[in-house]
């Protein structure tokens, strides 16, 4: 069965943090997934990029950004058309939030690890 895609941003090699985390475990669990990180690297196969690239088919972005550092990427998010944007604890925007409402993505606050845990992804 094929999965939907997701964009990882604030994606990381270092095993200790949650956006490393989720990416192990939307592999585990057949997605594919695309990854965006302030470094770049390889995990589990999948290349981290370091500037944001025009996919066509993001289902889900999950962002493990600060809101502060979300303002970058705002304007990026939108042009991808995502279903949903997932706002990971620590993450959660209202402000942008309410610009992707208005553009017809549902914001969500929730932990992907959760949704993923109890197959509510």
């Amino acid at each position: 069965m094929k999965k939907d895609k997701t964009l990882v941003i604030g994606a990381s090699l270092n095993p200790e943090r949650y956006a490393c985390k989720a990416a192990l475990k939307l592999l585990e669990h057949g997605h594919e997934i695309y990854l965006l990180g302030s470094r770049p690297g390889i995990l589990s196969g999948r290349e981290i990029v370091t500037e944001p690239l025009p996919y066509p088919d993001v289902d889900t972005v999950t962002l493990y950004l600060s809101p502060k550092n979300q303002e970058a990427y705002r304007e990026y998010i939108i042009s991808l058309r995502p279903r949903r944007v997932i706002f990971n604890p620590g993450a959660e925007n209202p402000a942008l939030a309410s610009v992707l409402l208005q553009q017809g993505i549902q914001p969500l606050e929730a932990c992907t690890l959760v949704l993923l845990s109890t197959r509510a992804y």
